[in-house]
This record gives structure tokens, C-alpha cells and sequence, in this order.
């Protein structure tokens, strides 16, 4: 077997991600701010969010911290940002390049951001070493091997075919270098980071609109891939596509892990 190609599966350029990043939000951004509130995150912070992708959260951020604060939203393809927001957008590789600003932001936020990095300790030890003594450190991933169904309840041929489909997916996320067990480490990643008060939780929906409209928007951006690695075809790929536009499937995602620790100091 060769090295995995590290092109990231659901690049920001493809047409669906606009699509993508409007239902994450819907789906994860309540999860997200509650531990932003629980930590504190108010007026006069520093924030850093790491592979932004869309603007909810750099726009809540911005909003938490008023204007005395600063916000920063950077992205290896910042396009879906708005570089006339009330943060600032910044092209950036978390693993390739030095941390912006070292040592001052009170918090550094990266969520669905590291499982498809090659270099995932190198990006942890970049965010840790942006922080200021006592800032915190938030990392949200999925780990997709915990939960691995599209349709936890297989009762029928349209929800198996959608968790066969779920399963191409996967492999396809596999040969790109993606760690579908990474979740569960990040308690682990961020104690080896040097972080102190370290604590996860989990969450992931069970159907509705948004875990539909995610759904259709990741199989339409990854077909081409599915079909050309012979992993699906058309008629299965338009059959769930179809059964997804009727609502006949109560669709679900992967767990998403969120897990927080503090700069000594």
C-alpha cells in the first residue's frame, strides 16, 4: 500500500462547501459557543479560530468579544470568510507555518479541523504555543470510528445502502490520511501538548433537516471521488440521494469530540 494522498476530501473550493459549513453550523455552532461560555470567552479576549472554513463561528467570536477583543480567522483557503467582517482573515497552514502572535490569545479554537492533517501534534503544539499563560486551548473532531452508521436504525434497503455509502465515504477520508479514531485522543493530544484542567465531552445528532441537507451536499461533493474508486456507482449514489431529498431516513453523524485544557501560568 502506498502513502496516503493528504489532499484534503472536502476542499473548500468544491461548490458544496458553502453548503457544508451553513449546516455544521446549524448542527454543531450551539455545542461550540456553550464551551466558549463555559469558559468564559467575553469582552476584551484574543481568540484565534484555526481552519475556519465559514464565518459562524469567527461571527460569534467577534460578537462574545465586543470590540475591545480581536478575533482571528485563519484558513489555508479562506474564501467562504469575510475579509470586511468585524475579524480579521488571514491565510494560514497550521502545521507548515509559525503560530501568529505567540503567547497572546486567551483562546485558540479549531473544530473538524486536525482528523485530516498530517501532522496533527505539530498543529496542537502551534495552537499551544499561541496562547497566552492561562489561555485555552478548544478542539472539536470527530471520530468516526466510535459511531461509524449514517442510519442507526437499519430497518430497510435505503438506510443499509446508506450506511454502505457511509462506508465508501470513510474509506475515501481513510486513503487521504484521515484518522477516523482521532476523537477519543484528544483528551490524550492536548496533556502531551503541556495543557493542564483537561476535559472532553461528546455529542451527535439524530435526523432532521440539517443532518439531511449535510448529508446531500458531502455525497454530491465527494461522487466523483466514489465513482472513480470504484466504491459506488450511479444508480446507488442517486437512489440515496433521492431517499435523503424524501426524508425517509433518520440520518446521523459521527460524534463530535470537543475537548479543552489550559496554558500553564
Amino acid at each position: 500500500m502506498g502513502s496516503p494522498d493528504h489532499r484534503y476530501l472536502l476542499d473548500n473550493a468544491r461548490a458544496e462547501a458553502g453548503e457544508r459549513f451553513t449546516w455544521l453550523a446549524e448542527l454543531f455552532d450551539g455545542v461550540t459557543r456553550g464551551h466558549f461560555d463555559r469558559l468564559g470567552v467575553g469582552p476584551g479576549w484574543r481568540c484565534w479560530e484555526v481552519g475556519a472554513g465559514g464565518p459562524s463561528i469567527p461571527e460569534a467570536l467577534a460578537t462574545a468579544v465586543g470590540p475591545t477583543g480581536h478575533v482571528l480567522a485563519t484558513d489555508l483557503d479562506p474564501a467562504w470568510l469575510d475579509p470586511h467582517g468585524r475579524y480579521e482573515v488571514r491565510r494560514h497552514d497550521v502545521v507548515a507555518d509559525p503560530p501568529p502572535q505567540p503567547g497572546t490569545f486567551d483562546l485558540v479554537h479549531a473544530r473538524l479541523v486536525l482528523v485530516h492533517l498530517p501532522d496533527r501534534a505539530r498543529a496542537v503544539a502551534t495552537m499551544t504555543a499561541a496562547l497566552r499563560p492561562g489561555g485555552w486551548l478548544v478542539v472539536e473532531d470527530a471520530d468516526t470510528e466510535l459511531q461509524p452508521l449514517a442510519c442507526l436504525d437499519e430497518v430497510g434497503p435505503a438506510q443499509r445502502r446508506a450506511n454502505r455509502l457511509r462506508r465508501a465515504v470513510r474509506e475515501l477520508l481513510t486513503r487521504r490520511g484521515a484518522d477516523l479514531r482521532y476523537g477519543r485522543t484528544l483528551p490524550r493530544a492536548l496533556r502531551a501538548a503541556g495543557l493542564v484542567d483537561v476535559t472532553a465531552a461528546g455529542c451527535f445528532p439524530i435526523g432532521g433537516v440539517a443532518c439531511d441537507r449535510l448529508e446531500a451536499a458531502t455525497v454530491r461533493m465527494v461522487r466523483g471521488e466514489l465513482l472513480a474508486a470504484g466504491l459506488a456507482d450511479d444508480v446507488e449514489i442517486d437512489a440515496h440521494l433521492a431517499a435523503v431529498e424524501a426524508g425517509e431516513l433518520d440520518l446521523t453523524l459521527a460524534p463530535l469530540i470537543s475537548a479543552w485544557g489550559r496554558r500553564p501560568g
